[in-house]
């Protein structure tokens, strides 16, 4: 039975550095993000590492790999989302968000799922959603 997740997290921390440039050309960087969700799923604190590239000062794609540990739809557990977004002038970062398959630990073994949130530039706190299986 697939259930809808919603709710928000906040951003505790954002470490990045760049790893390389190309001049006038794209930036590659990497950042580690720890996040505290809210909502369905409820995590104190998560580990998230992301690759960027910069196209522009302010347009980019970035790929993610975030820990969760915590408490989703009153299981707990632990699993593994994998993120893909893009980035604008707009000030908008819209990223999807997929369970890793087989990453889900505890009551949350079998998880399945997919979402997304858009977060706004400068604002810490980002509403996100997501439909997910216990298989």
């Amino acid at each position: 039975m697939t259930t809808h997740a919603t709710g928000t997290f906040t951003f505790a921390n954002w470490d990045e550095a760049t790893v390389g440039e190309a001049g006038d050309g794209p930036k590659l960087a990497r950042a580690t993000v720890t996040n505290s969700f809210s909502g369905t799923l409820e995590a104190e604190r998560t580990t998230c590492e992301y690759a960027i590239t910069y196209f522009t000062e302010k347009t980019g794609v970035c790929t993610g790999y975030e820990l969760v540990t915590g408490t989703l739809g009153g299981r707990t557990g632990s699993f593994v989302f994998v993120q893909h977004g893009t980035f604008g002038e707009d000030g908008k970062i819209h990223c999807s968000l997929e369970v890793v398959p087989g990453s889900g630990t505890g009551e949350l073994a079998g998880l399945t799922g997919k979402g997304g949130f858009v977060a706004v530039t400068g604002e810490c706190t980002v509403p996100y959603s997501f439909e997910y299986d216990l298989g």
